[in-house]
């Protein structure tokens, strides 16, 4: 029985089934247990040097592992911010994720292979205007063969907006070691050995050659992680030398200790404490190198075949569909020798340009291999199975092309259409229903602000006194977010402040924060805006008329000038309106929070009213000029009072409204 890890239950526990892909075979569920888990997670984090300003971006399914222990319970353990997208985003617009990287400066993000050569082969960069990946420290390559070529086209592709090609990081892991067991060096890059094709099919020997030459790309998975080890051994069970092919086997405390409910299988997993992965490989320098899966090696006339490399360079064939190509080992009925089958994906119905498909294929395969196959099989789209996590399932698809099920006539393409688009039917008009909506409100909303504005602008000028102008302005923006449709639900009002002067302290997340506040409050405050809005006249006119004030966030003399002018104005019993953040953004999250507020504050020996709005970047964020329908909280705090007037206080007095105001917003802290 393994240590206590609550009062019902203990480290060698299972936590979770994790079943394998079924790549090659039935699934299985691979047991393992808190302690499993903890020591893998710690192993990753240590070997990625996890630091608490990291953010991780995924897209990764959470039934898969990686994303599952990788993204979301390792982000958990080491207490980072987790940005979690649907796979569907990313599958419909890989850009997003991209996206998401810039938008939360994310620092560790993780994908199959597929996801890198998606994106550089289906992202426009026209699409990525002011895209910056510059954040991005480490972005792990995993759960299927990584292409030395795809490396090269995503460093290419993406370089021009900040990825650095140190960033990327192959990886190798699995479900019966948790999920990782070998990890690059942080900023180490990619290291590509070129081998001999011939000494490795024929001898199993990794023999190095020039770039120039001839051979055989296969990329370093890093080194197995703290705790971890791994051997190379051959048929007989030998541990091998370096750079000599064979199985694959390592052991750890984040090992497995078997299949659930599978005796059998568990029993093949397990040699003298060595559990087999089922991959061949070899080692070099100590970095693990992946050649094939064991039951997907193809043997032919004593030389072992790798699909990768031939599945990779179909892949690449103009008309057949990059990632959907399987190459596999097939008996012949008629002569009982094996074949091989290069399956290909296309959507060309022509028949010279298939004729020309496959002559190319045979081309490639005499090339890349030393033998062209004995049958290529263009395949209409989705005839590739694949796993979850985007791998090709060679075994399943055999069984297909073997039973005649794949390519033999057009009715079942025909027939899996039809099936999709009734299947899709009723969500596309619920998906079709919501997109209509969504742009009639749009179009409301501004035509909304359009009514309003104007006329509140010009009142402003036109109205004889600040009282006036500020309940003129009380009432436009109650009647233009009853128009709107927008709930607004205020918690705290009575600590609204009354005839006493204060300062408020409020987090800046949309445009419309200033409509809501002015709603809101009961009396007219100096407004502290930020110098930018003094150089366009609609915004100055308007602010100085309600009596606000600029300060300069990037002149340090200027903003000392400011400082002391709002001290001041505190002194003097002013009440006034600070955002701290002094600007916002698109992607939520709580920004750092300038002094200025809270100096004035200290100095004057006001109290700070911290007000949370919430909800309001749903309906119009940064960047965005698109407003949805929305509900809307405003949290109004108590008073916080500060301790004294010296620059420690002003901290103290910070750090305290905006650990009150992060505690309502249910934003990230960003700080």
């Amino acid at each position: 029985m393994g240590e206590p890890l609550t009062a019902h239950g203990h480290t060698d526990d299972i936590a979770l089934l994790q079943y394998t892909s079924g790549s090659t075979g039935t699934p299985k569920g691979v047991m393992l247990s808190h302690s499993n888990l903890l020591a893998n997670i710690r192993a990753m984090g240590e070997a990625v040097e996890v630091k608490p300003e990291d953010c991780f971006v995924s897209w990764l399914p959470l039934y898969h592992d990686m994303g599952l222990i990788g993204a979301w319970l390792g982000s958990l353990y080491f207490a980072i911010p987790l940005a979690l997208m649907s796979p569907l985003s990313f599958l419909s617009r890989p850009q997003r994720w991209l996206e998401a990287i810039h938008h939360h400066r994310g620092t560790l993000s993780a994908a199959p292979n597929f996801a890198y050569e998606y994106c550089y082969s289906h992202i426009d960069p026209a699409q990525l205007e002011g895209l910056d990946l510059s954040s991005w420290r480490m972005a792990f390559n995993g759960a299927e063969p990584v292409s030395a070529r795809t490396l090269r086209h995503f460093q290419e592709r993406f370089s021009p907006f900040g990825f650095r090609p140190e960033a990327m990081a192959p990886v190798y892991g699995l479900a019966e070691n948790s999920v990782g067991l070998a990890f690059p060096s942080p900023g180490r890059g990619p290291l590509i050995d070129h081998i001999q094709h011939a000494s490795l099919a024929e001898r199993g020997e990794a023999q190095p050659v020039s770039k120039d030459e001839e051979s055989l790309e296969v990329v370093a998975c890093g080194r197995p992680m703290s705790g971890h080890a791994v051997r190379i051994i051959d048929a007989a069970g030998h541990p091998l030398p370096e750079r000599r092919e064979g199985h694959l086997q390592f052991r750890g405390p984040s090992a497995t200790r078997g299949y659930f409910r599978n005796p059998e299988k568990s029993a093949e997993l397990f040699h003298d404490g060595w559990l087999d992965s089922g991959d061949l490989g070899y080692l070099a320098n100590g970095e693990i190198y992946l050649t094939s899966r064991v039951k997907d090696l193809i043997i032919r006339g004593g030389r072992n075949l790798y699909p990768y490399e031939l599945e990779q360079a179909v892949g690449a064939i103009e008309g057949v569909r990059k990632g959907c190509v399987a190459v596999f080992g097939s008996v012949d009925k008629n002569s009982g020798t094996e074949q091989l089958v290069v399956l290909a994906e296309t959507r060309e119905t022509d028949q010279a340009a298939r004729q020309s498909i496959e002559n190319q294929i045979v081309e490639l395969g005499g090339q890349l291999l030393g033998i062209p196959p004995e049958r290529v099989v263009l395949a209409p789209p989705h005839s590739v199975l694949k796993t979850s996590s985007g791998k090709i399932r060679r075994g399943a698809t055999r069984e297909l092309f073997e039973q005649g099920k794949i390519g033999s006539s057009g009715t079942r393409v025909w027939l899996q259409v039809v099936r999709l688009l009734l299947s899709a039917f009723v969500p596309s008009l619920r998906r079709l229903r919501r997109n209509i909506s969504a742009r009639l409100y749009a179009a409301y909303a501004w035509m909304m602000f359009s009514l309003f504005a104007p006329p509140a602008w010009i009142l402003t000028q036109l109205l004889p006194n600040h009282g006036k102008r500020w309940r003129m302005l009380h009432k436009a923006a109650h009647l233009l977010r009853r128009l709107l449709g927008i709930p607004l639900d205020v918690e705290g009002r009575d600590n609204l402040p009354g005839d006493q002067p204060c300062i408020l302290a409020v987090n800046h997340a949309s445009y419309i924060d200033g409509i809501l506040l002015a709603e809101l409050l009961p009396h007219s405050f100096i407004i502290v805006a930020k110098s930018e809005l003094r150089d366009h006249w609609v915004p100055r006119l308007f602010i100085e008329k309600l009596q606000g004030e600029f300060v300069d966030r990037s002149d340090l003399r200027a903003g000392a000038d400011d400082a002391l002018r709002l001290e001041q104005l505190a002194q003097s019993g002013r009440s006034l309106l600070f955002f701290p953040e002094g600007t916002f953004h698109e992607y939520p999250g709580l920004l750092p929070f300038h002094m200025g507020a809270f100096i004035a504050a200290s100095r004057s020996g006001l109290p700070v009213m911290p007000i949370t709005i919430r909800g309001s970047r749903q309906i119009m964020a940064g960047r965005t000029w698109f407003p949805r329908h929305g509900p809307v909280k405003v949290i109004v705090s108590p008073p916080i009072s500060p301790a004294g007037s010296s620059w420690g206080d002003a901290v103290m007095l910070r750090n305290a409204v905006r650990k009150e105001i992060l505690k309502h917003c249910g934003e990230p802290d960003l700080a």
